[in-house]
């Protein structure tokens, strides 16, 4: 059966003066899932096994506080007496909240952790760079049994074409600005080619090879890593790539070109990795 990997936009869920609640659902994409994605604020993403949630796919919400919360549907009799409260705290507790779903923290310190100011695992002057979030910085992913990275490329800059050869999924939100993305099968056709824009939501399956080509103003994205808390991607372009640790011999039969077309192959990108500039502007 035919994936459709196209990005999709989400629909909204639920907002108020907190934020913003939006959600993808499994039908967007036109074949059924395990997995469901959610996000608020169009900032941050979450992703998770749904397969076992009361609507296959979907997030089941379960709020404790909040004008829909779990403890609104109970007594106060039944709320003061499990938690050993007076009446007038119960009804503190419970109607204090009153907003549903998102809601605005005052003191957000310790329930954070800011990829915008973590240090860089990649960063290539005037290509782009990479914050990776993994057991080493977050070691709560490994609990969830994801992996997360957040990339920028720079105007006109292009990303590797590589994939996730641990056959991890790749679910891919696009924060800001606009950029093209080709896609590749393990059959050596082209899925694809999109264009990807603020808000796209993009899932690309295990083993498939993607590139990306970032537009005037540059590219952002975020990526979750499903199933796999430290994913290992590999890249087929430039000084970390695979073809460089292959013998010349190699190369050469594998593409069937004479010596000198392999030599001229691998004198390139022997300086550059993951990111390479626009033609105009590389050095």
């Amino acid at each position: 059966m035919e994936i459709d990997l196209t990005p999709k936009s989400s629909k909204s869920v639920y907002g108020g003066e907190g934020g913003s609640y939006f959600s993808w659902s499994p039908s967007d994409y036109g074949y059924p899932t395990q997995r469901g994605m959610q996000l608020p604020y169009l900032v941050i993403l979450f992703t998770g096994d749904t397969s076992k949630g009361h609507k296959a796919g979907e997030f089941t919400e379960f709020a404790l506080t909040g004008a829909n919360g779990i403890l609104t549907g109970f007594t106060s009799e039944f709320v003061g007496r499990a938690w050993d409260l007076e009446e007038d705290k119960v009804k503190e507790l419970v109607g204090s909240q009153k907003s549903t779903g998102v809601i605005e923290v005052k003191d957000e310190k310790g329930m954070t952790f800011n990829c915008l100011e973590a240090r860089l695992d990649v960063n290539i002057k005037n290509g782009g760079h990479v914050v990776v979030l993994n057991t080493k910085n977050l070691p709560s992913v490994e609990q969830v049994g994801l992996g997360a990275d957040l990339v920028r490329i720079n105007a006109g800059s292009m990303c590797s074409p590589g994939f996730s050869c641990d056959s991890a999924y790749p679910v891919t939100y696009i924060v800001q600005v606009r950029g093209r993305a080709q896609i590749f099968g393990l059959d050596g056709k082209p899925k694809m080619e999109i264009r990807v824009k603020a808000g796209n939501l993009l899932i690309i399956p295990g083993f498939l090879v993607v590139s990306k080509i970032a537009d005037e103003e540059g590219t952002d994205w975020f990526s979750s890593i499903i199933s796999i808390p430290n994913p290992i991607f590999c890249h087929l372009a430039g000084r970390t790539s695979d073809s460089k640790a292959l013998n010349p011999q190699v190369l050469v039969a594998s593409f069937n070109v004479a010596p000198e077309a392999e030599k001229h192959f691998r004198s390139k990108r022997t300086n550059t990795e993951i990111f390479f500039l626009a033609p105009n502007k590389e050095e």
